[in-house]
């Protein structure tokens, strides 16, 4: 089960998403982006993040070569020398999925929207689902899709590149009830 925070640019931020619960941070490196976060920051903020949690790099262009990520999340057809979860932003169908990534990443067509959940049901390998989620729409999400993993960004912010903690903990608390409900239910997925 993967609990992702995305759009980690701060400490305070950080702090929270942990303190929460999420088993995975996600720091962006898309310089457009006001959740962009450069790679000398990183390498301070990836200084703070406890054994056990994973460092998401999010990249739309070939990834960086930087000390300490666990993970390439990749919008695009690029490689790494770490474990990749190849993204793909859904309109309406989900498009051929890349079968050599740790995980799929299926994300709404632009930041903040939502796609139809139940397509992402039976899709393997793991599927994590992202894209709109919110504390209030995540347990949802998780019964419509059963992924293996959820992620949220812009749904926890009180403003861009700024997390909301009092939001980040209800969407880690929400959606880890939902993984428990989920496994009761579907406990072989």
């Amino acid at each position: 089960m993967i609990v992702k925070v995305c759009g980690i640019t701060n400490a305070e931020d950080l702090r929270a998403a942990v303190d929460a619960g999420a088993t995975a941070l996600g720091f962006i490196f898309h310089p457009p982006s006001p959740r962009y976060v450069p790679p000398a920051k990183y390498l301070e903020l990836s200084a703070l993040v406890p054994v056990g949690v994973k460092k998401v790099g999010v990249f739309t262009s070939a990834p960086l070569d930087l000390d300490g990520l666990d993970v390439a999340q990749i919008y695009g057809a690029f490689s790494a020398r770490i474990p990749i979860w190849r993204a793909y932003r859904i309109a309406n169908d989900i498009p051929d999925l890349d079968g050599n990534a740790e995980a799929i990443l299926l994300d709404g067509i632009a930041n903040g929207n939502t796609f139809a959940w139940s397509q992402a049901r039976s899709l393997k390998p793991r599927i994590i689902v992202a894209g709109g989620l919110t504390p209030e729409n995540v347990a949802e999400a998780i019964a419509a899709a059963l992924p293996w993993g959820v992620d949220a960004c812009s749904g926890l912010e009180s403003a861009p590149g700024r997390k909301d903690h009092v939001k980040v903990k209800a969407f880690v608390k929400n959606a880890r009830a939902a993984f428990e409900q989920r496994a009761e239910i579907h406990p072989r997925t």
